[in-house]
């Protein structure tokens, strides 16, 4: 009679919990972000030790819009295919939390974490180009992802919180840098674990902001911005690509079909991968 000794679902979620927090707090954590499960094997084939999701590009795959146009339930079940599709730790953009108070970030950090999931960006903003939530208001909603997650069987989930301050221009650009750092300093109380400031790539400020936050600071990096090694130098830990990749997809997609439809050549499929390399990616 065999005894089946896999580890359970559980231990599983743990270790690879652990794993991505080593990773982000022992070294520079670089993500290119996935958007579908062939995506996210793609990426884990070359050599990524973690996977993040953008929440852009798994909505553009499944027909919609950015800016939480996803129903929670679809957005988890893409997690989960993620998730099932790599052996790697997966953290989720969950853009808003989908609802507007606690008890919906609350909700939505359960269903994450039992796809599989051990991290979560949440954001700050209440719409696409803002407002933001007040201080309070943000810092009870990542209080709530904290909690829930211990109570979820996975106190270990890294909460990434993202602020949209710079992104969307919010208040005078003066005030913008200390704008951040009082949130920084709000959520970690609150339970965060990193702050996340896409559209702040000023190095200078990324410097200050890094010397001075009380979390380990993410940063989005974009085409003709600063480096890798640039945004490490200053000080951040964690890199990531937002839509890049899946733009990028995108644009490659457009423009062998235009080249096909119109001088009918086939050269912008020059260096594609094999179908054999990609098939021999997935398991089932």
């Amino acid at each position: 009679m065999s005894v089946d000794i896999s580890p359970s679902p559980d231990a599983v979620a743990k270790r690879k919990a652990r794993l991505f927090r080593s990773l982000s707090t022992d070294s520079v954590l670089v993500l290119p972000n996935a958007w579908d499960a062939a995506s996210a094997a793609v990426i884990a084939a070359v050599g990524a030790t973690a996977i993040a999701t953008t929440s852009g590009g798994v909505s553009w795959s499944l027909g919609r819009g950015d800016g939480q146009r996803l129903s929670r339930g679809e957005m988890v079940e893409a997690a989960r295919r993620i998730v099932d599709s790599v052996d790697l730790p997966v953290t989720v953009d969950v853009e808003r939390g989908y609802g507007p108070t606690p008890a919906d970030v609350a909700t939505t950090v359960r269903a994450v974490v039992e796809a599989g999931a051990v991290g979560v960006n949440l954001e700050d903003s209440t719409a696409v180009g803002g407002p933001l939530f007040d201080v309070a208001e943000q810092s009870a909603r990542l209080r709530a992802a904290r909690d829930e997650a211990a109570a979820a069987g996975l106190p270990e989930l890294f909460i990434n919180a993202r602020t949209d301050v710079f992104l969307f221009a919010i208040g005078a650009s003066d005030d913008r840098l200390g704008e951040v750092l009082a949130r920084a300093a709000a959520y970690a109380k609150a339970g965060a674990d990193g702050i996340f400031v896409p559209g702040l790539l000023d190095l200078d400020m990324l410097k200050t902001l890094c010397a001075e936050s009380p979390l380990p600071v993410n940063a989005m990096a974009v085409a003709g911005g600063p480096s890798v090694i640039e945004l490490t130098q200053v000080g951040v830990r964690r890199i990531s690509l937002g839509t890049g990749l899946a733009q990028a997809a995108y644009t490659a997609a457009r423009r062998a079909a235009a080249e096909l439809l119109g001088t009918g050549g086939l050269t912008a499929l020059d260096g594609s991968l094999d179908f054999s390399e990609l098939n021999v990616l997935f398991r089932h």
